[in-house]
């Protein structure tokens, strides 16, 4: 999970401020003091890959729905070997509704995986919840065990408050979302029959941001992601002494090759989501970058707005395909030629462009017939999800109630999520994460990963509204 990186430069024209302290220690529902010892539980398992914890957590959470009033024949634990021959799990929980929608169910996503941490590199234990001066520290504490805990709480209390919903809700929790996402693939697809939905939420994308004196600035709703795709780029020749040089050096050949896709931009491309984003975003973004937003989203065509947005790391990925180098290797002694040279090159396609065009682009801009290019892994195409008005309403509703007068931004982002493996099997995704920050706050895969207690403890509210409105009668 990537934590609305695409916003991030509209909030550095707001100057930071110290978040208001608030401790877990007041608040004292029932469902609140439950959160924090499942947050506590969830944090204190090593859910990294090779750690194999992910079916210990995964088997945790189940004790908690069983114990919570889910019958055991709709908590289900599912084993998966990853290629690796790690043991990892996702976890499907069903809350059976009373059918009165007429409608399919919706999935609530969410991944028990974490990136690593080194303790000795951290400050405080990274597995341990540690809360101080109104946050709580710990891996996971944000991506993702922040959402796991927060429909997992609100599954929890709603069973509790005697909550049917109006038809069924289907949790599935995956297990490897930070390495490969083959857990959300099997989910909806060898799964298929436990997950099924009209739509899902996703509680590890989208999310609000606070300004200087805590108020909500922007609801940023995630509604599409970029395909990944990486390629390598291989220049080959016969090599030779290094006494004599040749004229056709492969290190040379590919450093050619690669300035030429540097120098190329991809077409402009737009969709409805990245159309709204940049006319919402345009209204809290001072300067040329704002009011070029605002040209952008009346006329993509605007070569200067695009021109400019090309310049903002922050919002050049909305605007088209984007790739670029970011491995590189060669040659096998100090003094013989190179025999081949190889860059590995990422790109994240806008929804819609074929991976094998992206592939054709990069052969026929590298300017050499020699350039060989092989795509690495697998690269799964995700549509966008189209907009959904009781989505929208929803979500309006939840922000509403804690953070009046905030705008709701629809974003596509330039990351995956498990959302991307969701919405490529035909089920549409929406990012909804409960919680608001500051852009400064933002620790996520780094060191010192936290979470004020306020937005914690505010996201189960989020979730409650969600899922009483459009599942209640």
């Amino acid at each position: 999970m990537r934590f609305l990186t695409v916003l991030l430069a509209v909030l550095l024209v707001v100057p930071a401020a110290l978040t208001a302290q608030d401790s877990s220690s007041d608040y004292t529902e029932p469902y609140q003091k439950q959160a924090l010892e499942i947050y506590r539980t969830a944090v204190g398992y090593r859910t990294a890959a090779t750690f194999g914890q992910v079916p210990a957590l995964a088997n945790y959470l189940a004790d908690q729905f069983r114990a919570g009033g889910f019958p055991a024949e709709d908590v289900h634990v599912l084993p998966q070997t990853l290629a690796s021959g790690e043991e990892t799990a996702s976890l499907v929980v069903r809350y059976r509704g009373d059918g009165s929608a007429g409608k399919k169910p919706i999935l609530l996503i969410g991944h028990m995986d974490i990136v690593d941490a080194l303790p000795e590199d951290w400050e405080r234990d990274p597995f341990t919840l540690i809360e101080e001066n109104g946050y709580f520290f710990g891996r996971g504490s944000m991506d993702d065990k922040f959402g796991v805990t927060a429909i997992t709480t609100t599954f929890l209390r709603l069973k509790a408050d005697g909550f049917v919903p109006n038809r069924d809700l289907i949790i599935g929790f995956s297990g490897d979302e930070e390495t490969g996402m083959l857990t959300a693939r099997a989910l909806v697809t060898t799964h298929r029959e436990l997950t099924d939905a009209e739509y899902a939420l996703n509680a590890d994308a989208g999310g609000g941001s606070l300004g200087p004196n805590g108020e909500g600035i922007v609801y940023s709703l995630q509604t599409s992601e970029k395909t990944y795709a990486t390629f390598d780029l291989t220049m080959r020749n016969p090599g030779g002494h290094s006494s004599t040089p040749r004229a056709d050096n492969a290190i040379y050949e590919l450093a050619t090759v690669l300035k030429n896709i540097e120098a190329f931009r991809f077409p402009v491309r737009t969709n409805e989501t990245t159309l709204n984003f940049f006319a919402a975003t345009a209204k809290v973004t001072d300067g040329e970058v704002g009011e070029a937003m605002r040209r952008f989203a009346a006329d993509p065509s605007d070569q200067g707005a695009v021109d400019i947005l090309w310049s903002e790391p922050s919002f050049v990925g909305i605007t088209r395909t984007t790739c670029v180098a970011t491995m590189l290797r060669g040659g096998h002694a100090e003094n013989a030629l190179p025999q081949s040279a190889t860059s590995t090159v990422n790109c994240r396609i806008f929804p819609g462009v074929e991976v094998a065009e992206v592939q054709a682009t990069l052969k026929r801009v590298g300017g050499n017939d020699a350039l060989e290019i092989r795509q690495v892994g697998e690269a799964i195409p995700s549509p966008a999800s189209p907009m959904r008005d009781d989505v929208l309403s929803a979500v309006a509703s939840a922000v509403e109630s804690r953070y009046p007068g905030t705008a709701i931004v629809p974003y596509m982002a330039p990351y995956g999520t498990d959302g991307r493996e969701v919405r490529a099997a035909g089920i549409p995704t929406y990012g909804v994460m409960g919680l608001f920050m500051k852009d400064d706050e933002i620790f996520a895969h780094g060191l010192n990963e936290r979470v004020p207690v306020r937005g914690f403890y505010g996201a189960l509210e989020h979730w409650y509204t969600l899922l009483t409105q459009l599942a209640g009668s």
